[in-house]
């Protein structure tokens, strides 16, 4: 990722050095057609902005999003999974002749990072809060395109997310189920409310009828509460 940043760098001063520079790396699908092959590659290059402010906020959030990333699943699935979205971007440009940008192969990043550790604290704005909520922020974007009718965009700029952790979220869901529905029956096997586990061999009482009686068991193994208890036997346990 460090190498994806310096270049987004680079990119950036090259389009304030020649703005029309930026055109040719663009994921135009009908000059990818004509043979323009590196725009598949070159788009994830483009950065977001323009403002110098939020480049170095981006490029900085982009940089500790992918170390932090690498260094929980390590260089070569970080790669795998950059690669994914990758080529989910570029098929959109192919097929649908949109322009993802950079936008949603980022927040799949910042979804895989809230995955792995959603309670995780960052400052956002210089508020925290934690990473769960700032990846559901960045998800309005992608909300209103599927509301829009551009779902398809939203699977390709997510295919890579969804290779990797929707499979586990199904299994995880299907436990979830599973351990409830287990409860459930637990719950519904419960003894009847009249059954009792403590009776005073003397006295009859019991823990439904006196809830604030303790009950022991004397060594000829028979139960009595406190006020009943042999105090003859010393064996009592």
């Amino acid at each position: 990722m460090r190498y994806i940043v310096a270049l987004n760098a680079l990119v950036y001063v090259l389009g304030i050095v020649n703005p029309g520079y930026l055109t040719m790396l663009a994921p135009d699908g009908a000059a990818i057609m004509r043979g323009e092959v590196w725009r598949l590659v070159s788009w994830i290059f483009l950065p977001n902005t323009q403002s110098p402010l939020w480049i170095i906020f981006y490029l900085m959030f982009t940089w500790w999003v992918g170390e932090t990333l690498e260094a929980t699943w390590g260089a070569f699935r970080l790669n795998i999974y950059y690669l994914l979205g990758l080529f989910g971007g570029s098929v959109a440009a192919v097929l649908f002749g949109v322009s993802l940008g950079n936008v949603f192969l980022i927040q799949s990043l910042l979804l895989a990072l809230a995955t792995l550790a959603p309670n995780f604290e960052v400052l956002f704005l210089f508020w925290p809060l934690k990473l769960k909520w700032v990846a559901l922020i960045g998800m309005i974007y992608p909300v209103m395109v599927t509301l829009s009718g551009g779902w398809p965009l939203v699977i390709l700029g997510f295919i890579n997310y969804i290779i990797f952790f929707l499979p586990g979220l199904v299994r995880q869901r299907k436990q979830y189920a599973e351990v409830r529905a287990r409860r459930e029956k637990f719950e519904s096997s419960k003894l009847p409310e009249d059954t009792v586990m403590h009776r005073c061999t003397v006295c009859g009482i019991t823990e439904v009828t006196n809830p604030r009686a303790d009950f022991r068991v004397a060594d000829d193994d028979q139960e009595y509460c406190t006020d009943h208890l042999p105090r003859e036997r010393t064996g009592t346990i």
